[in-house]
């Protein structure tokens, strides 16, 4: 049984998804909360730009930027604790099976993920360091970037594991549901994770079309998650290219503003944002498929799903 078909256990009556769907906007409406007070409180109490409020690159520079993550994260925290209690009290579902196919979650497979595209991070950084080292200037301060480290070691974590839970996991299996076929719900969240960075700086700064970008990385995610029959690679990537990023280099049009190790004076380009996803990727799938012997591509990607009561009466 694969990893979309772990959707059909449970309670999965409609009312429920628009529950817990309720549920989790809902935390991440509490979770912003304290931004909103904070916000407030500065622009009361100092000298502040009012009409650049609505800003949240200007409002994050307001604080100390390991404050400004616990700010960031606190939505994402709500939310997944949100969708945690969703799962388990209102779908009666395992958090297993939001997770994986496999009886357990395999922790090798999330780490051989965040090991690899970590070295990809750091080999691809240093290119651009060593061809270009005025553009990037040194930014390392001991203490505030142990702060760094360990708030971003707790949060970023939990950061994207809401972003996976919610489309490679929730999402993907409901409309696989629906749909009963995986090619569906891997395009449909892929567009929805796109789209959920429209508000990122980074989209005013180089414009509408890095939504490709946010847009097929959702899809190679999805395809890993598909591919795999679980979220352990999809995870350890994105844990990988969050974590390792915030804490190698920052830049001030960035949404992870942090006491990183460098900090980039570039004007950002779009070369250096589509060569990795047109180049990397597919290393890294043919990689992944290589190690973990993938097979059967199509089916995988674009076949039908079978209701997990059919697949019990046939003995699968």
């Amino acid at each position: 049984m694969g990893y979309l078909e772990e959707g059909f256990k449970g309670a999965t009556d409609w009312w429920r998804y628009i529950a817990s769907i309720v549920l989790v906007l809902l935390g991440v409406f509490f979770g912003s909360i304290p931004l909103s007070f904070a916000i407030v409180n500065v622009a009361e109490n100092s000298d502040v730009d009012a009409t650049k409020l609505n800003d949240i690159t200007y409002v994050l520079t307001l604080f100390d930027s390991n404050i400004s993550l616990i700010y960031m994260v606190l939505p994402f925290v709500f939310g997944l604790v949100a969708l945690f209690f969703s799962v388990k009290f209102i779908h009666d579902k395992s958090l297993t099976s939001l997770t994986t196919a496999r009886k357990k979650m395999d922790w090798k497979r999330f780490f051989f993920s965040f090991g690899i595209w970590s070295f990809f991070v750091v080999f691809f950084f240093g290119i651009q360091l060593l061809s270009a080292p005025e553009l990037f200037e040194w930014n390392f301060e001991l203490i505030p970037f142990l702060g760094l480290f360990a708030l971003a070691l707790i949060l970023i974590p939990i950061q994207i594991a809401f972003e996976e839970y919610v489309f490679r996991g929730y999402l993907m299996q409901g409309l696989a549901m629906v749909s009963k076929n995986r090619w569906f719900p891997l395009l449909v969240t892929s567009v929805l994770f796109g789209l959920m960075h429209y508000e990122n700086p980074e989209i005013d700064k180089l414009g509408n079309v890095l939504l490709l970008y946010y847009v097929g990385t959702g899809l190679f995610l999805g395809v890993l998650a598909l591919m795999d029959e679980g979220l352990e690679l999809s995870l350890g990537f994105h844990a990988a290219n969050n974590l390792v990023t915030a804490l190698l280099v920052t830049a001030d049009w960035t949404a992870f503003q942090t006491h990183s190790v460098f900090k980039d004076l570039s004007e950002p380009t779009l070369f250096w944002v589509f060569v990795p996803m047109l180049v990397l990727y597919p290393i890294l799938l043919f990689l992944f498929s290589k190690k973990y012997k993938w097979n059967n591509w199509k089916e995988k990607l674009s076949g039908t799903i079978t209701e997990i009561h059919e697949v019990e009466e046939i003995g699968i």
